[in-house]
């Protein structure tokens, strides 16, 4: 039987959901900057400053803190994604726009491959990182399509841009080779635009 950790989380006290913000942006900040392969919850307390018990108190667990670390990160990125899709007026603009803020490493790229290299070398611990990241993005993504498309054909163009952005992000970080991942995105941008112009 699993012994069940005597802390409390901090809820209804404005006093306690302040310092669980600040605790979350701490160990957020030390997973973007480190990574995630030996995240522990004693490595995420000496991030922040405190000790695992405190952490306990605040969170549910350690899945639980890396789990609304990984979001939080991932929010930034959608953040510093949408700004920069603004520049754009058709699909096809708004992803060549993006592409270079998705490549920034300081918008916690390295972290979130590491995540989804996780959820394939362990699914039963680590699935829900990757799942939770696609279903994350698919807002963002929607917004980016022309208004008057339909929700069906939407979805299926932004699943579309998901997997194949993921996958050269994916290649980019393992190979390196920009200049075979550049033609991959011009073909993408191209298939884009056709999509869009078909009305």
């Amino acid at each position: 039987m699993t012994e069940t950790p005597s802390y409390r989380r901090s809820t209804g006290s404005a006093r306690g959901a302040a310092r669980r913000e600040q605790l979350l942006e701490l160990v957020t900040d030390d997973l973007s900057q480190h990574g995630l392969v030996d995240f522990s919850l004693r490595r995420a307390a000496r991030a922040a400053g405190t000790t695992h018990k405190v952490l306990l108190y605040h969170f549910e667990s350690a899945e639980d803190l890396l789990g609304q670390a990984m979001y939080r990160l991932r929010t930034r990125r959608i953040g510093n994604t949408l700004a920069a899709a603004a520049s754009g007026n058709t699909l096809a603009a708004r992803i060549e726009s993006v592409w270079p803020v998705l490549m920034d490493d300081a918008s916690g790229l390295r972290v979130i491959d590491q995540a989804i290299g996780l959820a394939m070398y362990d699914p039963q611990r680590y699935a829900h990182l990757a799942k939770d990241a696609s279903d994350q993005y698919l807002a963002p993504l929607r917004s980016m399509c022309p208004k008057g498309w339909s929700e069906a054909r939407a979805r299926e163009v932004i699943e579309m841009v998901l997997a194949t952005i993921r996958g050269f992000l994916m290649e980019w970080r393992t190979t390196g080779d920009s200049e075979r991942i550049q033609a991959g995105l011009a073909a993408l941008l191209r298939a884009l635009e056709r999509e869009e112009s078909a009305g």
